[in-house]
């Protein structure tokens, strides 16, 4: 038997509200995670990779088979955390090769990455640079969607 206000109480309501809280913390993650526009998705995909680099001259040609890109001349991957990258779009607006943008943001320092350059069409080959250069991308709000291209 609990006796209200006793020992067995309190611990009956800090369980309770151990639960709530838990809940409510699992629940707001499923709605930041269900929030992401596809084109976020679509940007990890093509232009994330967290591996440290730098990367082996057969890399462009695993990674974009891997990832079904054979068909693009030029994929760049950012081998940053996701945080960092996710950290650009706080950046201010960036206007990038004299075009409008109105959600492009250029990085505050230089990242990790690997340019892949179609060399070879039968069979299809890449070359693999690496390098460390400044990113601009375009987010959608708070999400970065788009690799616009690097400086």
């Amino acid at each position: 038997m609990v006796i209200p206000g006793g020992p067995q109480g309190i611990e009956a309501t800090m369980a309770l509200k151990t639960l709530v809280l838990f809940s409510l913390l699992v629940l707001g993650l499923l709605v930041i995670v269900g929030a992401q526009p596809p084109a976020f998705k679509r940007f990890q995909e093509r232009h994330m990779d967290t591996g440290p680099g730098p990367f082996d001259p057969p890399y462009c040609n695993k990674t974009m088979y891997q990832r079904n890109l054979l068909k693009r001349n030029f994929n760049t991957f950012v081998h940053e955390s996701l945080k960092d990258v996710h950290d650009v779009c706080w950046e201010e607006n960036y206007i990038f090769k004299n075009r409008t943008c109105n959600n492009c943001h250029k990085s505050s320092n230089r990242m990790s990455i690997t340019e892949c350059s179609i060399i070879g069409r039968n069979p299809i080959r890449y070359r693999t640079k690496n390098s460390k250069k400044y990113i601009v991308i375009a987010c959608d709000g708070i999400w970065p969607v788009h690799f616009d291209g690097s400086e």
